[in-house]
């Protein structure tokens, strides 16, 4: 029997991050929501989720940062930036930052298909 991924969403648009939990519900446990990029970093250490979608755009520590952080923190931990940014820079220093994948907003049936295929074993 396989289990569900847990997933925290992370973007300070509120509605969102509501649509992005609604689309994954069915597929996922979505754990969490958070607006804010340093709680985002202490919500990854207490909830310890599969995947963080996590947007670039983040008050306090910004998305990039954040990923750098819980990939260090937790290796583990499958980070994927869900932005409505289309900068191949911004997607290039993602992945150097460990992020597993980039998906743009403009496509959230990418977004399951990335967790899907990122987290085989618990979907």
């Amino acid at each position: 029997m396989t289990t569900r991924p847990r997933v925290l969403i992370a973007d300070d648009h509120a509605e969102v991050a509501k649509a992005v939990g609604r689309s994954l519900a069915h597929d996922c446990e979505i754990v969490g929501s958070i607006a804010d990029g340093s709680a985002l970093l202490e919500a990854a250490r207490r909830l310890l989720p599969d995947v963080i979608v996590l947007d670039v755009n983040l008050p306090n520590v910004h998305g990039l940062e954040a990923c750098r952080q819980i990939r260090q923190m937790h290796p583990e931990m499958t980070v994927i930036v869900f932005t409505a940014m289309d900068d191949p820079e911004v997607t290039q220093r993602a992945l150097e930052l460990g992020a597993a994948a980039v998906v743009s907003k403009l496509a959230v049936g990418d977004l399951r298909s990335a967790i899907k295929r990122l987290c085989p074993e618990r979907s």
